[in-house]
């Protein structure tokens, strides 16, 4: 997923005004009438649910609009340049590059904002005044960073059963495969519920596996972290069989402590822990010792044969009303 992206742009040109002078009839004067130029188009950037990701971008990193067209004989005005719109996800930071100036953040859908305005076209040359050339349009460069919207983030080791989750509560289909680092890049899926109540449905993200040390850049680092960061709350999913000889509650810390040293606002996130592969030898013994440290509920699941599932939407959704 291409998730940040650096793009130079250029707004059009007004156009020019015209110089034309047409004859007075039965006479040998002439009068101007030079038509102005159009406007320069503008560059919009705008939010498209069909958008994924900023890849689009990373092919294309230097965008120029249309000019203006220039003024016409008997006072015609030219055209107006059609606005050029750049289509970006939902969730995408708009800086301006050269002084990180933050310019907007488009959470909304179809939020747009204008970064860089087309030149107003030349005048005519009306009255006793000479045509003029139209005003060129803005130029800037900007840095584009894509963080995902969700209601709740699935943030665990890698080969801790995440995709099988998210693939199981949700019509999503992530890579599923026993080895580490399966998933490369958050995957969305969407939780929705038969009955009337609110919310109707939830948007999950897998983030691909953290290990310790992934702030530091170990594993696949801590990048995609950023889009945790606009979740309501956390689910932990913790390998309770301790398959990959890790043990649970060290994963757990380990977790806690990667998430704080990325953003101290994680902490303030409502959380659930669910620990996965109860189907397996250990499982139990392993939770017992963990819940003994954990203090709080842990929800107990098999993301494999579907054992708890039933149960987890409807503490996703009360997780989510207590974020609120």
């Amino acid at each position: 997923m291409i998730d940040k992206v650096k793009i130079y742009v250029k707004a059009g040109d007004g156009g020019s005004g015209c110089t034309s002078y047409k004859g007075i009839k039965f006479t040998r004067s002439r009068r101007p009438d030079g038509g102005p130029g159009g406007k320069g188009a503008d560059i919009i950037i705008k939010v498209d649910d069909n958008v994924l990701s900023l890849e689009g971008l990373k092919f294309k990193q230097h965008i120029r609009a249309e000019n203006g067209k220039q003024g016409q004989a008997n006072n015609k005005k030219g055209a107006d340049a059609r606005p050029y719109i750049i289509k970006v996800p939902q969730g995408t930071i708009i800086r301006d590059f050269e002084n990180d100036l933050l310019l907007r953040d488009l959470v909304g859908p179809e939020e747009e904002l204008v970064v860089a305005k087309g030149g107003v076209g030349g005048k005519g040359n009306t009255g006793t005044k000479p045509a003029t050339a139209g005003q060129p349009g803005d130029q800037r460069r900007l840095s584009l960073e894509l963080k995902l919207i969700a209601d709740l983030a699935l943030i665990g080791y890698p080969n801790a059963g995440k995709s099988t989750l998210l693939s199981k509560l949700t019509s999503a289909h992530p890579k599923i495969a026993a080895y580490p680092f399966t998933t490369v890049v958050p995957f969305l899926g969407v939780l929705e519920f038969p009955d009337f109540q609110e919310p109707q449905k939830l948007i999950l993200i897998e983030l691909p596996g953290l290990v310790e040390g992934a702030t530091q850049g170990k594993g696949l680092g801590a990048g995609f972290l950023r889009h945790a960061e606009r979740a309501k709350a956390i689910a932990y999913i913790i390998d309770m069989s301790a398959q990959e000889g890790r043990d649970p509650w060290e994963d757990f810390c380990n977790i806690e402590h990667e998430l704080q040293s990325y953003s101290p606002g994680f902490s303030r996130k409502s959380k659930l822990v669910i620990a996965n592969k109860m189907d397996l030898p250990k499982a139990e013994d392993n939770l017992i010792r963990f819940s003994a440290k954990y203090k709080n509920k842990v929800y107990p699941v098999s993301a494999l044969n579907g054992s708890g599932l039933s149960a987890l939407g409807p503490i996703m959704r009360h997780c989510l009303k207590n974020a609120d």
